[in-house]
């Protein structure tokens, strides 16, 4: 049975959803966008059909996926929510909202399911954390939700209150990842080397030991020690970032994200 999904904003996250999807022969695609040109470059990729109003797509559609800015979230969610009801599931996208704010929006009238997907999923390697806590939630629901992100990389079913702590590690890590990617350049511009040309050699590294830690039978606590040869170069740069607390101050970055998480959903 084909199943209609709808978009309410296809920017840069919804629009690589539905480049997920689109090969889905069971699947049809909806979407509604403040910009014409979005949903007519993915009707022309991806079939997508495309709606004037969030109220329209809402009753087309089977799932419908809330993927706006935090800030419109209300406005669009009270918009569609006569067009809601219980055989219909609101998924949302939006950082920082919590579960029970979609539920007051549409005041009851269908499941929700708060999904937290990271940047990378733009290339489909993301990370996405999905609650699937509603008790009005069907198993077939249960069952197919994490298969649309699976789209986009690895789905991690986890407790709301649990997305905090996601957000910390996941959600915000991408720039943690960028941060130290940009020290490791300028630290290579400094000592001589072009700048486009340890760019490519930076993002080289971060490919391969990614790809090296996802392959290896080794943890990544072996793989760093496999570099870390006695009295060698490795050691001693590793050593500076310990008498500089590296690792701990990492930590404690991670752990502020998380607090700043937890400030916003209040």
């Amino acid at each position: 049975m084909t199943k209609k999904i709808g978009f309410i904003g296809v920017g840069n996250m919804g629009s690589a959803i539905i480049k997920g999807l689109a090969s889905h022969d069971d699947i049809e695609l909806h979407g509604v966008d403040p910009h014409p040109d979005n949903l007519a470059k993915l009707n022309a990729e991806c079939g997508l059909i495309a709606h004037d109003k969030a109220a329209d797509l809402a009753k087309a559609c089977d799932y419908v996926i809330i993927a706006v800015k935090p800030q419109y979230a209300e406005s669009v969610t009270k918009e569609m929510a006569t067009e809601l009801n219980t055989e219909k599931c609101l998924i949302s996208i939006c950082a920082g909202l919590a579960q029970a704010k979609f539920s007051d929006w549409t005041e009851g009238r269908c499941p929700v399911v708060r999904v937290m997907p990271n940047t990378p999923a733009l290339v489909s390697e993301g990370v996405s954390a999905i609650c699937l806590e509603d008790k009005n939630l069907t198993e077939e629901m249960k069952a197919f939700i994490p298969q649309v992100f699976e789209g986009i990389g690895q789905v991690h079913i986890l407790p709301e209150k649990q997305f905090d702590a996601f957000t910390g590690v996941i959600g915000s890590g991408p720039a943690y990842i960028y941060y130290f990617m940009e020290s490791m350049i300028e630290s290579g511009v400094a000592l001589g080397l072009t700048r486009p040309q340890v760019t490519e050699m930076v993002k080289g590294l971060f490919l391969g030991s990614a790809k090296l830690a996802e392959e290896s039978e080794y943890s990544v606590t072996q793989l760093r020690e496999m570099v870390s040869s006695p009295g060698g170069t490795t050691i001693r740069a590793l050593n500076h970032f310990d008498r500089m607390a590296v690792k701990g101050n990492i930590i404690d970055g991670v752990f502020e994200s998380y607090l700043r998480s937890i400030e916003l959903g209040k």
